[in-house]
């Protein structure tokens, strides 16, 4: 269900990690995080009454808010960036 695939994951750190092993940054863990939270998203439209699947969903959504205001306090421009290409502020 939100498991990653290692290719995604590998898509994910190529595309927001400074290099193909940077895994740990805060912006590449933030978007793996995104990844899984919209797959959860899904999987519970259809599933509605899938109450442990949503307690790790809002478990996921609180880490991914505390990476987001330390990336805030540490790099504005990078979660500046960040934010528009997740596409997480409308």
């Amino acid at each position: 269900m939100s498991c990653l695939s290692k290719e995604e994951k590998a898509r994910l750190v190529a595309e927001f990690g400074k290099n193909e092993k940077d895994s740990g940054s805060v912006e590449v863990q933030i978007a793996i995080l995104t990844h899984e939270i919209n797959r959860l998203n899904e999987h519970l439209k259809e599933h509605i009454h899938d109450f442990h699947s949503r307690r790790g969903l809002l478990k996921k959504v609180g880490h991914r808010r505390n990476l987001l205001n330390y990336l805030r306090n540490k790099n504005v421009n990078s979660y500046r960036e960040l934010i528009q290409k997740l596409n997480l502020r409308k």
